[in-house]
């Protein structure tokens, strides 16, 4: 089972080169994130790096290579290393480049570059090369990029490398490398995860489950997944995307319930916005298909969502071929929406219901007739023989699919008189369903919460050790008095 390769939104992008006007303000834009990055730094806050990536899709939008030059020579001394490579992979012609190395003619004092600031104006160029289609540069300067991030240790570098090494696996799944990537993200996983850094073990994580299921080793991301805890401070959406490649794991491991259950979180985690149209229309695709594994018919509304209705019609046909229980008409939607599905990474899930139409179709004939043969059920649904109808309807009886007899020696089956569904534990049970899935959503939302720093409790502690530090003033120079008097009396 493959991994559906989502659509990289943000890479299409406008050819055309922005104006004199516009560049100027591109360029102040990337300065003032400069100026967040060294203010993340000093207050220990990670909330202005937030910040920072929180613009970069609008931004890469307007990165050019004059926008690239300007930033990189206004942020590096002219003899730092790194000045030179960027230069070199953002479009800068190599005349200029060499102009600039010969401007100074002696050796400067070593100036140093805030690490924040330097791994920012790397994931630009990352950017601005994956904007620009060109692959193997990217490939070359990826490999830079990451001995670079791992030369520093600084625990405010987290979001910053967690997109770094998203873009370097985004890379090697464009040139179909994804297996080599493996060994180096489960090292930088464990350095990641002794270092604590939260936000780059989670993209970590996700961006091995994904490499994982592109290749078809889904027994190596299960395991992943039972051997490492995920964070519950990442984001959310990683944490939507850990959601979704677990649910899928789930799917292909027939444990559909817990799969319902992760990819419903994903969904709900997701923003549901035009940016993550991609992500909620893939999630949904396997969330549908799940559904029908479990028994179950998707509500319409679904499919009729304006975000998800034209991508959802291969799976809209699929389930009313379930629904109806029509044998023939599932296997010419399947046939029909082939590519589609086989696209999507769900081809094989679906073919999984083929059992689930054949019970379908039971349930019907249980519905209406009291008294069937087993050569007529295998004439409608179309069965090998009647020893497979009769397999097949005994396992429904077994799974409480109808409620029937099978008289063996005659070659029936009988159906039995439908007893009211309010005296069984169905309603029971389906109640049970909705509470959970209400406590659930609660509790999510509670830990979603993101509350105020509890700064005014450090000022008022700050207050109280000022007040018992007067206190202290006060009784020494109380004292100190109190000695001058003495002293006074053995003057001469």
């Amino acid at each position: 089972m493959t991994a559906p390769v989502e659509k990289d939104t943000d890479v299409t992008m406008s050819n055309t080169e922005p104006s004199s006007e516009v560049e100027p303000l591109t360029v102040d834009d990337v300065q003032q994130n400069f100026a967040y990055l060294e203010k993340a730094v000093s207050n220990f806050d990670p909330k202005y790096t937030l910040q920072v990536l929180r613009g970069l899709p609008a931004l890469r939008k307007r990165i050019t290579p004059s926008v690239l030059v300007k930033v990189i020579e206004s942020a590096y001394p002219v003899n730092e290393p790194s000045r030179k490579i960027l230069l070199s992979y953002s479009g800068a012609s190599a005349s200029s480049i060499e102009d600039d190395s010969m401007d100074v003619d002696e050796p400067l004092a070593a100036v140093s570059i805030l690490p924040e600031v330097d791994i920012f104006l790397h994931l630009l160029v990352q950017v601005w090369l994956l904007n620009q289609n060109e692959i193997a540069k990217l490939k070359e300067f990826n490999d830079y990029a990451i001995q670079k991030l791992q030369s520093y240790n600084r625990r405010s570098l987290d979001y910053l490398a967690a997109k770094v090494w998203f873009y370097y696996s985004r890379t090697k799944e464009l040139l179909k490398e994804s297996e080599e990537t493996a060994p180096l993200l489960l090292a930088a996983l464990r350095t990641a995860t002794l270092r604590h850094d939260t936000e780059t073990q989670a993209s970590l994580i996700t961006l091995l489950l994904r490499n994982y299921l592109l290749s078809q080793q889904v027994t190596k991301a299960s395991n992943l997944v039972a051997k490492t805890v995920f964070p519950d401070s990442a984001g959310n959406a990683l944490v939507a995307r850990y959601f979704y490649y677990l649910g899928r794991i789930r799917a292909i491991q027939l444990d559909y319930s817990a799969a319902h259950e992760h990819i419903t979180a994903a969904i709900r985690k997701a923003p549901q916005t035009q940016l993550a149209g991609g992500f909620l229309q893939t999630a949904n695709k396997l969330n549908i298909v799940i559904e029908l594994l479990m028994g179950d018919i998707p509500e319409r509304s679904v499919f009729k969502q304006p975000l998800l209705e034209k991508s959802l019609v291969p799976y809209f046909d699929v389930t009313k071929a379930v629904r109806v229980g029509d044998i023939n008409q599932f296997s010419e939607t399947v046939a029909k929406h082939a590519e589609a599905l086989k696209r999507d990474g769900n081809y094989s899930l679906v073919l999984r219901l083929r059992q689930n139409v054949i019970k379908t179709g039971i349930r019907t004939i249980s519905l209406s007739y009291s008294k069937i043969s087993l050569k007529d059920i295998c004439i409608k649904l179309q069965l090998d023989s009647e020893e497979s109808a009769e397999y097949i309807i005994a396992k429904a009886i077994r799974d409480g699919v109808i409620d029937a007899t099978i008289d063996h020696q005659h070659g029936y089956m009988q159906s039995n008189e439908v007893l009211d569904v309010y005296s069984t534990t169905q309603p029971q049970e389906t109640y049970n369903d909705r509470i959970k899935f209400c406590i659930n959503l609660h509790n999510d939302s509670v830990k979603a919460m993101r509350y105020i720093l509890n700064n005014h409790r450090a000022d008022l502690e700050d207050a109280e050790k000022a007040r018992e530090r007067e206190k202290e003033l006060a009784n020494e120079l109380q004292e100190g008095t109190d000695l001058d008097d003495d002293e006074a009396d053995f003057d001469i």
